[in-house]
């Protein structure tokens, strides 16, 4: 018999669990969200709204259009885990990994949770997150190793920059968004996500 839980945002328990036990409690239950916290708090989260999924949808498409021509490295969508260096497992919005530091990776650590900090991650905001959460989480991805994060608010149409050594840098309503050396040439049209 199977157990319905109902939740109106995202619900934190606090339950030990080994790695493998963790990835085989995301890959029992595929309809939610599972990420875990470097103090292995456990984050429940329901699955997104159709704007919010059809905004991630159009930041996916971008980043993964930029990678095909370019050739360096991975992208990855919401549904990726990462287990940071700190402990914690992350699923960035969208995310990008390098090849050289996908290479370094074993075929098993490639098919579980990754074992890394992207390079590259966004968050985007539902209108149900936290906003201090979501500022914490890019903190954590910087912490990690992470040299480039998009905080992207539709609801304020806000971009927040997160660089490491840096203070966030906040942009309103821009049009588009760089890579900067990172991302070489990559540019994020901002106008489909705003326009949803």
């Amino acid at each position: 018999m199977k157990t319905t839980i109902t939740l109106e945002e995202s619900l934190e328990l606090n339950i030990e669990l080994t790695d493998e036990q963790f990835w085989q409690l995301c890959h029992n239950n595929r309809d939610l969200r599972f990420e875990r916290t470097h103090r292995g708090e456990l984050i429940i989260m329901p699955p997104t709204g159709g704007e919010t999924g059809n905004r991630n949808s159009e930041i996916t498409y971008q980043l993964q259009a930029w990678n095909r021509q370019n050739k360096l490295g991975k992208v990855f969508d919401s549904s990726t885990g990462f287990k940071l260096p700190n402990g914690s497992n992350r699923s960035p919005d969208a995310s990008w990994v390098s090849q050289e530091k996908w290479d370094a990776l074993t075929p098993e650590q490639k098919t579980k949770f990754p074992p890394l900090c992207p390079e590259f991650v966004i968050e985007l905001r539902s209108p149900t997150d936290s906003l201090k959460t979501l500022q914490d989480k890019m903190q954590e991805y910087l912490e990690n190793g992470a040299q480039l994060g998009w905080l992207i608010d539709p609801q304020t149409r806000t971009i927040t920059i997160y660089r490491p050594q840096q203070p966030p840098e906040t942009l309103t309503n821009p049009t588009t968004i760089s890579g900067e050396n990172i991302l070489s040439q990559f540019t994020l049209d901002c106008q489909p996500i705003w326009q949803i």
